[in-house]
This record gives C-alpha cells, structure tokens and sequence, in this order.
C-alpha cells in the first residue's frame, strides 16, 4: 500500500468525529432510517445529515431511498484497507520494539559481564 493513500484519509477523516463512529456503531446492528439515525442526537438536522454525507463519501455507508425514507448501511468490508493499514503499522512497531528491547538487554548485559572481547 502507497505511504499516502487518498481513500485512508477520508477513511481516518470520517473516522475521527464521535458522532460518525457512534452512525457506523448503531449501523453494525443493521440498516436504519436517516431519523432513526438522527433520534440519538442533538443537533439540528442539517448538519447530521453532513455527518452522513461524510461518511458516505469515504465510503463507509451506502444510501438507499425507498419513497420517501432514505436508509442507510454499513458497506461490506469498507474498513478493510484502513484494518490492513493499521496491522502494518503493528507490525512494523512490533518489530522495531523487539529490536530495542533486544538491544537494551544486551546492553544490560554487557553491563553485568563486562564487555566480550572479539576475537
């Protein structure tokens, strides 16, 4: 995966907003109308529609309009490439401390023993 990736930043950017992550929560439980949605916050409709837009340009949710009620859902695998970039993240830190805690207990040891000779 490229160091800047265009699709994590709206991913992270949606992300990043309390009242986005408690959508996608109430979403894990399966689909909903946009009041529905709504009912839990107080804020004026407007502007938690933005947050939906938000959420729907990056990909997170998808829209579906039957008359006049618009429902929205998790869309399969979405966090996927943001899961996938977290994990290489993991792993690269992982990595890094196991190499610093190897050289600080040979360091420690080198204090204890006395430095080897090489021969």
């Amino acid at each position: 995966m490229a160091k800047y990736d265009e699709q994590l930043d709206r991913y992270f950017t949606a992300l990043g907003d309390p009242t986005r992550r408690a959508i996608l929560s109430r979403l894990a439980r399966g689909p909903a109308s946009t009041s529905e949605l709504a009912a839990p916050h107080d804020m004026a409709l407007p502007s938690f529609l933005a947050h939906l837009r938000k959420l729907e340009a990056a990909g997170l949710v998808t829209s579906d309009k039957q008359g006049r009620v618009r429902s929205y859902s998790l869309t399969p695998d979405a966090l996927r490439p943001a899961q996938d970039w977290l994990s290489e993240q993991r792993a690269l830190w992982e990595t890094r401390l196991d190499q610093f805690d190897d050289y600080v207990t040979n360091l420690m040891q080198e204090r204890t023993d006395g430095p080897r000779s090489q021969d």
